[in-house]
């Protein structure tokens, strides 16, 4: 079975090229918001840091709605230290948009993201932001585009890629950079052309992969992932499986099923084949997971998550001025902090030393560290 009424796609882009402000305008013209509704600026980037490095470290999904085709948007992190979460989020998608700025041109962080879509085989649209700058050449960038798609061995369909000029921050798109229409449809045209609907057996057993967590004091861990086969239903009974076999299969119940409308996740009772969803209600749940029937217990195949390469020592704060900035002082604010921490963010490793106000943290380079560093700084914790 297609769904010709859903498209799922990963937005690709360097650091302050412009993909929160397209994604804002993208759902102000789907029609996520009132028109009278206040709409904060860059929604996607939700939290305080990203807001202010202006990077994106989650990813995180929405979904606009264009001539009763859903589009669910998956914001993709930019930087290769969150290259854990780029492998699954790609995962759940059938094609990215790779947005590019008109005056830089692709950088070397977009290559990172772009490899892996090309390496499985994604549609790519290629939509070149900010073509009212006074310092745009948009024609290189183009072939800058091209030169980037050639190096990272596309297929001749990936080659073909349609090109996009649009300026997200007025909300306009066109396909030549001196004529752009009046709004982004000409971007939601070529997304529903050329990026394929999901497809799968939507009568066979329910298999949903698993690609990424949040967590929630009230429920715990929530899964987030895409229906793969048949469908998934509220208070269903499942199987939950890993491929390489980490975890012994066990039984579990859907306690509570989410669909992504807009920014807001929307209480369901059934989702199918290609549907992208949140639920919860299943403890130990992690990445790489599959929930499966459990007449058809087939777990699905699924990239190992990359192994820590900087490791460093956490541990209370025993200088002179203790107790002077934090709240949360102690060793065990620490240790629960540390551990509560790789509940969702799973490319990093905290292991207990022999000292007990010491713990040892691994994460994917000093940019992952540093964000846990200063979120931790910022919720009140004190350590060295």
């Amino acid at each position: 079975m297609v769904r010709n009424d859903l498209r799922n796609i990963a937005i690709i882009a360097h650091v302050d090229h412009g993909k929160t402000t397209l994604v804002d305008q993208m759902l102000k013209q789907g029609g996520v918001f009132r028109a009278n509704q206040a709409v904060e600026d860059r929604v996607m980037d939700s939290g305080a840091l990203e807001r202010e490095r202006g990077i994106t470290i989650l990813a995180k999904n929405t979904s606009a709605h264009y001539n009763g085709v859903k589009i669910n948007i998956i914001d993709t992190p930019g930087h290769a230290d969150f290259g854990g979460e780029v492998e699954r989020v790609l995962k759940m998608v059938n094609g990215v948009v790779l947005l590019v700025d008109a005056a830089e041109g692709p950088m070397p962080q977009t290559r990172f993201v772009l490899s892996k879509a090309l390496e499985l085989g994604h549609k790519v649209i290629v939509v070149v932001n900010k073509v009212d700058r006074p310092d745009a050449r948009p024609y290189e960038v183009v072939d800058e585009c091209l030169e980037l798609l050639l190096d990272l061995d596309a297929s001749e369909e990936q080659l073909d890629s349609p090109i996009i000029f649009c300026s997200g921050r007025t909300g306009q798109a066109g396909l030549s950079p001196d004529q752009l229409g009046e709004d982004l449809t000409v971007l939601f045209e070529k997304i529903l052309d050329q990026i394929p609907a999901p497809e799968g057996d939507a009568e066979g057993p329910t298999q949903l992969l698993v690609s990424s967590i949040d967590y929630n004091e009230y429920v715990g861990r929530i899964a987030i992932g895409r229906v793969e086969r048949g469908s998934i239903k509220m208070g269903q009974d499942v199987v939950i499986c890993e491929y390489h076999g980490s975890h012994e299969p066990y039984r579990g119940k859907v306690v509570n099923l989410y669909q992504i409308e807009g920014l807001n996740r929307v209480a369901c009772d059934e989702a199918n084949v290609g549907d992208i969803v949140t639920l919860s209600g299943i403890e130990n749940i992690t990445i790489g997971d599959t929930l499966c029937d459990p007449n058809a217990v087939e777990p699905l195949p699924f990239v190992k998550i990359s192994e820590p390469t900087v490791e460093m020592t956490f541990s209370v704060n025993n200088s002179p001025f203790a107790g002077r900035e934090g709240k949360f002082v102690t060793s065990r604010n620490l240790r629960d902090r540390l551990f509560k921490e790789v509940e969702t963010n799973v490319s990093m490793r905290v292991k207990e030393t022999d000292s007990t106000d010491a713990f040892e943290v691994s994460g994917r380079g000093e940019l992952h560290l540093s964000i846990l560093i200063e979120t931790m700084r910022r919720q009140g914790f004190e350590f060295a």
